[in-house]
């Protein structure tokens, strides 16, 4: 039993490879392809002559086949060398590095509110009754109707403006204040995800409440918790982990709009600018880590599922 858990899951990790190669062959092509030279970006505002053209064309390879630009990214990638903004002038890492923590702790902090209240208030709607279930079936269906915008834009006016309780810019220093800065940010964020994990919680759990097993447990007067945790919850987790984990990538793909909105530097905030600025490296390469996290966290929700049920694998219940 073990050793077939191990292929499958082995299978499944060449599987999620060969995505993460195949994605960045298209975000490669792609953001080569897209209108605008990165020309007048390297040219840094300058008027560039024919001159100065030929030579930049030269210096980053510009003219060689898509194809050999490719293959020498690829090669410098996967040995640490990310390259260099055409807009910062400065290596991609470097770039990069600082607003990861930023965007981490965002997401982080997202995740443990979506935990928290979508989790919770999922067990609730399914073991509280009639009333707990239309309350927070209404209240579940308000939040996914919310874009992180709107979201946003009321949490600024009504507990930054209004009341004065948060800052509304910036992601602070320190712990405390980091924590302090991000709050509003992560609640815009994680506002649609709790909705969508409620009702995902909701259910998987309502679907084991009925299940022969679980009226076997009753029957034999185990106890309520103990049912609950280990025949209801228990058997409903692969399906709430296998749609937490593509939650957890989307905060990630999702953080610009809430970075955008409180003046976070993450990676969020800088893959909109790099974008709009025509600066490639940085696009490419923090495009290429929101597929590695979608990728990885695959593997991990795989890894989990088949410890929780070794057939869940086989079955393909995962995302």
């Amino acid at each position: 039993m073990r050793a077939r858990v191990v292929t499958q899951l082995l299978a499944k990790l060449g599987g999620l490879a060969l995505t993460l190669f195949l994605s960045s062959i298209v975000i490669f092509s792609a953001l080569l392809l897209t209108p605008g030279d990165p020309v007048a970006t390297l040219a840094g505002g300058k008027r560039p002559t024919p001159e100065m053209i030929a030579a930049i064309r030269e210096q980053f390879h510009l003219d060689d086949p898509i194809w050999l630009q490719y293959l020498r990214w690829l090669g410098n990638v996967v040995t640490g060398n990310l390259g260099d903004s055409f807009v910062y002038k400065a290596p991609v890492a470097e770039v990069i590095g600082p607003r990861i923590g930023v965007t981490v702790a965002l997401v982080a902090y997202a995740i443990v509110l979506i935990a928290i209240f979508g989790i919770g208030s999922g067990i609730l709607a399914a073991t509280r009754g009639p009333g707990a279930d239309r309350a927070v079936l209404l209240s579940t269906s308000i939040g996914m109707a919310m874009p992180t915008f709107v979201v946003a834009i009321l949490l600024i006016w009504v507990f930054a403006k209004s009341l004065g309780w948060f800052p509304v810019y910036g992601a602070g220093t320190g712990f405390f204040d980091q924590l302090h800065h991000l709050t509003l940010p992560a609640i815009s964020l994680a506002v649609v995800y709790i909705a969508y994990i409620s009702r995902i919680t909701r259910g998987a759990l309502v679907g084991q409440l009925g299940a022969e097993h679980v009226d076997t447990a009753r029957v034999r007067g185990i106890p309520r918790s103990r049912i609950f945790r280990s025949h209801v919850f228990l058997n409903a987790s692969p399906q709430i982990l296998a749609v937490s984990g593509a939650t957890i990538a989307g905060l990630f793909a999702t953080s610009a709009i809430a970075e955008q909105a409180f003046g976070i530097n993450g990676l969020g905030s800088l893959l909109t600018d790099a974008a709009a600025r025509k600066d490639l490296p940085v696009v490419q390469i923090i495009s290429l880590l929101l597929v590695a996290v979608f990728v990885v966290l695959n593997a991990v929700v795989d890894t989990v599922n088949a410890l929780i049920d070794p057939d869940s694998l086989k079955s393909g219940r995962t995302a």
